[in-house]
């Protein structure tokens, strides 16, 4: 076993590293407020931290076509079609009409409307409704777990060689290491079924990722866990 080399990140450390990293604009401020009104379901939002990474990481891969698996109130999103090269285009798919009325507010008012398509309705359907071709650079997924394998399925024949997979929550608050009874107790809570649930479908995604030989992929310690997947050339 490796000695830890992760440093642990305390509120202030988090403060300071989102000090120092490329920072959000006027219109990414507003959404995140606008999102913490929502309440508690605002904790599905990304971090400024993570969004600054999904910005860099398509500048770096000069994307052009990007999709995202679960779009929430529009932020990553927004992150996302930042990065696009000219021409660029992200498909967005969510089943919440409300958010996504949000979500195309803060994209008009970021100036990125142009560049992102949102279409409401079960993401596998929309998925298995595009073209297979290999022609997509970037993808994010970030909605119900017990599907992520099947949107990693939809997704990897459409990725062009080299291009990139993203998936969130992947170390699920830590509890991708906790004991999950299966089936569980009769008298757990049914909080508690749900979140085993979900930590169940986080393995099963996470294990499947790994012993993919399509793919290469790495596990990174941001915000809730992000794995970054490259499809083999």
């Amino acid at each position: 076993m490796c000695a830890l080399k992760t440093t642990p990140v305390t509120a202030e450390l988090y403060d300071y590293l989102t000090a120092h990293s490329l920072p959000a604009d006027d219109a990414q401020r507003r959404l995140m407020e606008r999102t913490a009104r929502l309440g508690p379901v605002a904790r599905m939002q990304i971090g400024p931290d993570e969004g600054a990474f999904l910005t860099l990481l398509a500048r770096l891969m000069g994307a052009r076509r990007a999709i995202e698996i679960g779009t929430f109130t529009g932020y990553s999103s927004l992150c996302i079609a930042r990065g696009l090269a000219t021409g660029g285009h992200l498909l967005c798919c969510d089943v919440d009409q409300e958010w996504g009325r949000i979500a195309r507010e803060a994209w008009a008012q970021a100036g990125v409307a142009d560049r992102i398509e949102l279409r409401l309705g079960p993401a596998l359907e929309t998925l298995r409704a595009l073209a297979p071709d290999p022609v997509v650079d970037l993808a994010f997924i970030d909605a119900d777990k017990e599907n992520y394998v099947a949107y990693y399925e939809e997704l990897l024949p459409r990725m062009r060689p080299g291009g990139a997979v993203l998936a969130d929550n992947v170390l699920w608050r830590g509890h991708v290491v906790d004991p999950v009874a299966d089936p569980p107790p009769a008298e757990v809570s049914a909080t508690r079924r749900a979140r085993d649930a979900d930590t169940r479908a986080i393995r099963e995604f996470n294990a499947h990722v790994a012993a993919d030989g399509r793919v290469e992929a790495v596990i990174l310690s941001i915000g809730d866990g992000v794995t970054l997947i490259r499809k083999r050339d």
